[in-house]
Formats: structure tokens, sequence, C-alpha cells
């Protein structure tokens, strides 16, 4: 939960155009997975969201951005949307992973303690994300997200493979991936496309630690470009 602060959360980092709002303990979500119709969906679905909460923009204490990694231009979507209503109301951001969000859904559905999520990247790459059970149940990134090819990922020691469950839409977009670490991993999750209401309780951690941004220094997480960067010289 969010502890007595109202977020509004959204993701369209895939498939799935997501919104929620937690006010008072009580969730208020829309969730669509329909591709291409994000831009069309979004606004309405976050003025729906706000109206059944009964809550005006102004009354929150941030909007937590679904920050990807994930499709450039859902990532797009969501970060001009948020920016917008954050400007329009100087609210700050809480830029959130959205592979992180599938991990939250995963430790409360399930016993397991680590959780590897791979989102697809196309071209025979999945984002992935390797995240432990924190203490307080939300999840603690082991490594830094990152490009994964189709090979097998170091991270998964088969001697752990017990509770480690994967997650996201990449494992099944690439069987290989699974074919490669069947060893490290013990089941497959149905979890696939991050939710709104998984970016709440990381969302109100970040806000609560003081690391809200301002909106205009959201960066989106294209962990692609990160690749095409050439090395900074030395001085």
């Amino acid at each position: 939960g969010c502890g007595g602060m109202k977020l509004l959360a959204l993701d369209t980092s895939s498939v799935a155009c997501s919104v929620a709002v937690e006010l008072n303990g009580s969730l208020f979500e829309q969730h669509e997975e329909k591709p291409r119709e994000h831009t069309r969906l979004l606004m309405p679905m976050i003025r729906s969201v706000l109206r059944d909460a009964g809550v005006q923009l102004a009354d929150l204490d941030a909007i937590v951005l679904g920050n990807g990694p994930g499709s450039f231009i859902g990532m797009r979507i969501a970060a001009s949307v948020a920016q917008g209503l954050a400007f329009g109301t100087a609210l700050e951001i809480a830029p959130v992973s959205s592979l992180a969000a599938i991990a939250v859904r995963v430790f409360s559905e399930s016993d397991a303690t680590e959780v590897v999520v791979a989102q697809d990247a196309r071209m025979n790459e999945v984002y992935l994300g390797i995240y432990k059970r924190g203490a307080d149940g939300l999840p603690a990134p082991l490594i830094s997200e990152r490009l994964q090819v189709m090979d097998v990922i170091p991270e998964l020691d088969p001697s752990a493979a017990a509770t480690r469950v994967a997650a996201g839409f990449g494992w099944q977009r690439y069987p290989q991936l699974l074919e490669s670490n069947r060893a490290g991993v013990a089941r497959v999750s149905e979890v696939l496309h991050p939710r709104a209401a998984d970016l709440l309780p990381l969302g109100a951690e970040l806000v609560r630690a003081g690391n809200s941004v301002l909106p205009q220094e959201v960066v989106p997480a294209y962990l692609r470009q990160k690749v095409a960067e050439k090395p900074s010289s030395g001085p």
C-alpha cells in the first residue's frame, strides 16, 4: 500500500495501457491490453480512474510513472502524459521500473524469493531485470537492468533455481531464452505485462525517500540507446 499517500500510476511500456489510483487503502484501476491504442485510451482512463476515486489531480502527492524499459513509443506516451499532468499541477514524478512492477505482482501472488523478468526488446533480445524479495516483500534489484541476448543468463545459478520464477512476455516471445535457462528457473509465471497498480508501492517508497523528480528530469529507460552511446573520453 501507499500508507496514506494519494498517487496516480500509469504504464504504457507494453501492450497494456494501465492506470491506477490508491486512496485510503482502496485501489481504483483500469487495465486494457490493446496494442497501438495507448494514445487514444490513456487520458480517458486517467480521467475515469480519478473520477472513480473521487480525487482531483491537484490532490495527489505525486504521479508514479512506469518508466520502462519497454516499447520505445509506449514509454514516450506515458512519460509525456505524466509530464504534462505534473507540469499542470506542480507535482513531482516517481519513475519506477516497469520490469520491477512485474516482480511486485509475482511476489504478491507466490512464495518466490527471486523473479527474473524478461520483456521483448525485439531483434532477438530482451530487457532483463532480476529481483530478490526484499524484507518489505517488495522487489530489490540484483542486477542493473540490461539488454540480454538469447543465451544462458550467468546470474541464474541452477543451485538456487527452486524458488526462482521467470516472468514477463519476453519468455514467451523467445522460447529459446527459456530453453537456454531452464536449469536456472523453477517455473514460468503467467504475469506478462506491467500493471499500474503494481507500480504504486514502489512509487510510494520513492516519494517517502524524497526521490521523486521534477517532470523535466524524467529519463525513460531506453536501454538500447545506452548501447549506442560512445564511451565518454577521459580527462
